[in-house]
């Protein structure tokens, strides 16, 4: 299993902000990714080349207010009723008015993509891999509600296979136009949601200590405990989450585009099995929550795929402290761990595809 490699930095968002008109398309920014990465990946791996020490990530938050959700969102589109319940029905989470931790992931992945193909982000979109995720959802955000998205990277790193780096998004709620009328005293916006992706750029070198191979703490052997959950995942499951998402990197949607990057098919999202595993915690995550996830083994389209959800006082040891390397994305401690839900999810020869917690926040 290939996982992060150091403890996360602290979250500092850049003092400059750029204030963008609406959230981007992921389409476009997919071809200005394709075309940097090809130019990135060529300067890291030329003959001879040094760990290199300029790796200074983009010094700005990209912003964009104002982003409608429920009747003022576009019919069909990210943030409407309609879309939500798409959503819901494919991973598996109850009808509600409430959009899940998964779904504001969804929200402002553009953005994060955004800040990842700016001329300036020195490592290259193409071939990524996503090692881990960690969401703090801090209230609830409903349909209806007019949101606030900010993005930004931060914390480039060394990685015993590359480079890795956070890329963090944060989704607040802003004041309703009767709150502002009535001079409620409120902030302009409280933050609900702040989610962290740690994204591994392999081959990159950089100056700097890395977890060596050999010198690494050995995982302990995986043993599939008994299954709560078994989900039968279709060829089409890339696909159907590209279509609700938006990411269509072709390692999802088609065998051919899998194969280009040493995949025998084509592999699910890896949010889209977090999403499902969030589903499975149902009521039992509340209203607020910390929610973690470290993938290992890529799954492979079509697929079954056994998952265990257990309370974590009943998870043994090793798992807990797997789980426990990934820190929440907002670690103030509020949510209990040992209160928490740990999920485990595994193939049909017992091999590991992802590990992760939902803990509840007081």
């Amino acid at each position: 299993m290939t996982g992060p490699d150091a403890a996360r930095p602290a979250d500092r968002a850049p003092a400059r902000v750029e204030t963008l008109p609406a959230v981007p398309g992921l389409g476009g920014l997919y071809v200005r990714g394709v075309a940097a990465s090809g130019r990135l990946a060529a300067a890291h791996r030329l003959p001879g080349a040094t760990p290199r020490r300029d790796l200074a990530l983009p010094d700005v938050t990209y912003r964009v207010a104002g982003v409608p959700t429920g009747d003022d969102a576009a019919p069909g589109h990210v943030g409407s009723a309609e879309h939500l319940a798409r959503y819901a029905r494919l991973v598996g989470e109850a009808p509600s008015d409430v959009l899940p931790a998964g779904y504001l992931h969804v929200l402002g992945f553009p953005l994060a993509t955004a800040v990842m193909v700016r001329p300036d982000f020195p490592l290259p979109l193409l071939g990524m891999v996503h090692l881990a995720n960690s969401a703090s959802a801090l209230r609830p955000v409903r349909l209806g509600d007019a949101l606030e998205v900010r993005a930004w990277a931060q914390g480039v790193r060394p990685h015993r296979r590359g480079a890795q780096v956070d890329l963090v998004t944060e989704v607040s709620v802003e004041r309703t136009d009767a709150e502002r009328a009535a001079g409620s005293g409120l902030a302009a916006t409280t933050l609900a949601y702040r989610g962290v992706s740690t994204y591994l750029a392999k081959g990159v070198t950089l100056p700097g200590d890395a977890t060596p191979d050999d010198g690494e703490t050995a995982p302990a052997p995986f043993s599939p405990p008994l299954p709560t959950a078994r989900w039968s995942l279709g060829a089409g499951t890339g696909r159907a989450y590209a279509a609700v998402s938006g990411d269509r990197n072709p390692i999802h949607t088609s065998a051919l585009g899998a194969k280009a990057f040493g995949f025998p098919r084509a592999i699910a999202h890896g949010m889209y099995t977090a999403a499902r595993a969030l589903a499975e915690t149902g009521p039992r995550r509340g209203d607020t929550y910390d929610w973690t996830v470290t993938f290992a083994k890529p799954v492979l389209l079509p697929s079954t795929v056994d998952v265990a959800l257990r309370p974590a006082a009943e998870v043994p040891a090793a798992a807990r402290d797997a789980v426990a390397q990934v820190a929440t994305a907002v670690p103030d401690g509020a949510g209990d761990p040992g209160a928490g839900l740990v999920y485990q999810a595994w193939d049909g020869k017992g091999r590991l595809h992802l590990t992760g917690r939902v803990t509840p926040r007081p």
